[in-house]
């Protein structure tokens, strides 16, 4: 049941070139960033990352687009990241965008067994070519298949010892329908923590999902876009 290992270089013992990656984490906030700059070390090439999003050019998925260590991207939002413009503008970089929810609800589906579902999001545009158009209710929708990974890789508030997860904030948004759909799922914590340390009624993912799981070292607190108001 102790599903502890020592750091990432463990936890993603068995990730290999050309494999299906999902990475939690919406904007900079709640991405797994000690498990990327393992991952940029260990130079494993030829990576599918389905994420949110690439993060920016010096910091998350940003650093593997660097090292054009990505392949493919399958994300719903890339507009923070000029490298990946320029990638994808020259065709070094494979991209499918997804409308978020679609993102999510794929995602969620690959976790729970579904195999795909119908959604009214993105017929009569590029989203849905290709796809099987039905009619529910009056209105079209188009048929979406689930994502599953080799390595689902989520980033957690709290952790046991035992796997069991509670995200903060925002980094709910992603990191717990991906932490179910992944063959092997790692978790990168902020604290770890004894098991029954955590109020089984906050546990957003149960152990159950969660393969390998360590405290990470080092996490920066970067803030994608700071707003402030102007001086009176």
């Amino acid at each position: 049941m102790n599903k502890v290992v020592s750091g990432p270089k463990a936890a993603l013992q068995g990730l290999e070139d050309g494999m299906t990656l999902m990475l939690g984490g919406f904007g900079l906030c709640g991405i797994p960033e000690n498990a990327i700059a393992e991952m940029v070390r260990m130079e494993v090439k030829d990576l599918t990352c389905i994420s949110n999003n690439a993060g920016v050019d010096d910091f998350g998925l940003g650093l593997l687009l660097q090292k054009r260590q990505i392949r493919k991207m399958i994300s719903s939002y890339v507009g923070e990241n000029d490298l990946f413009e320029r990638l994808m503008l020259s065709g070094e970089l494979e991209v499918d965008l997804i409308p978020q929810g679609s993102l999510a609800e794929r995602c969620r589906a690959g976790g729970a067994g579904i195999p795909a579902f119908f959604t009214p999001a993105g017929y009569g545009t590029e989203v849905a070519e290709g796809k099987e158009v039905r009619e529910f209710n009056g209105k079209p929708h188009i048929l979406e298949s689930a994502l599953t990974a080799d390595f689902a890789i989520v980033k957690a508030w709290k952790g046991d010892h035992f796997g069991n997860l509670i995200y903060k904030g925002t980094a709910r948004n992603f990191n717990p329908m991906m932490a179910m759909a992944g063959k092997i799922t790692v978790a990168e914590v902020e604290e770890l923590v004894e098991p029954g340390e955590l109020d089984p009624n906050f546990i957003h993912t149960p152990g159950i999902f969660v393969n390998r799981i360590y405290q990470g070292e080092k996490f920066e607190k970067r803030i994608e876009q700071r707003t402030v108001r102007p001086k009176p």
